[in-house]
């Protein structure tokens, strides 16, 4: 008889909910955390630090740090080839499912982090790939990643720098998803245009509730954007400064 390898355990008492994302963070025998998704057919059980597999792809922590070191070692002539491109879209995979972890369990700077790869990823492929089709399949998804991230990044500022700087992390989510959109091609599906415009309205909506919840005023940066339109330049400079300094603080 061999030794008992089921996922009973795991599974009791954890129903599978359709339509949310349920996850846990639950410590493994040897001390070590991990995070746990219950999907429909069982549980995915996930590293919390480096890739969500545990494998460290050539000795590095991800596989995108090890084709950045090929890319290094071959400059120019660099280029994915078809095993790499599946061991990368591999990584998507991965990483897409624990950010949707981190963000069901409130651990807003794990999913920014998260989010920050899948984006760097992105980058490395468009720069170092050369199949279009491909390149565009992940590109059709880069307002999705940037609203996670964009969640992600204003609900950890409210936490560890306050509404003022989550506010701006919307205003900056909410530019970097437009211009995401810009670039698809003319013939792109009307649905991703529909997503891109659902996205911006609950971002817009997240901001909303915090600028009504915390009680606040205009932010800096839309007194900048008044001032600017209204050709009061002299305080359009003083708000600069004032943006500047305060970003400067942050950075210490």
């Amino acid at each position: 008889m061999t030794r008992r390898r089921d996922v009973d355990d795991a599974m009791r008492g954890w129903p599978f909910r359709p339509g949310s994302v349920s996850a846990r963070l639950v410590r493994a025998r040897d001390g070590r955390e991990i995070v746990q998704m219950r999907i429909d057919l069982g549980v995915l059980q996930m590293e919390v630090d480096g890739r969500p597999d545990g494998e460290r792809p050539g000795g590095m922590s991800t596989y995108l740090d090890y084709l950045a070191s090929l890319a290094i070692g071959q400059g120019d002539s660099f280029e994915i080839n078809q095993a790499q491109s599946v061991e990368v879209d591999r990584e998507f995979q991965q990483y897409y499912q624990r950010r949707l972890c981190w963000l069901a369990l409130h651990e807003f700077r794990r999913a920014l982090s998260d989010a920050d790869h899948t984006l760097a990823l992105m980058d490395f492929v468009a720069t170092h790939a050369n199949h279009p089709a491909w390149i565009a399949a992940h590109e059709r998804y880069r307002p999705f990643v940037l609203f996670h991230r964009t969640q992600a990044a204003a609900l950890a500022a409210v936490g560890y720098a306050g509404p003022e700087v989550a506010l701006a992390e919307i205003e900056d989510g909410l530019r970097r998803i437009r211009l995401a959109g810009m670039t698809w091609p003319d013939d792109a599906d009307e649905d991703a245009a529909e997503e891109q415009e659902e996205m911006i309205g609950q971002l817009l909506e997240l901001k909303e509730w915090i600028r009504s919840h915390y009680r606040m005023g205009q932010t800096l940066a839309e007194q900048l954007a008044d001032a600017v339109a209204s050709e009061r330049y002299e305080l359009a400079a003083r708000l600069r400064d004032e943006i500047a300094r305060r970003r400067r603080s942050r950075s210490v």
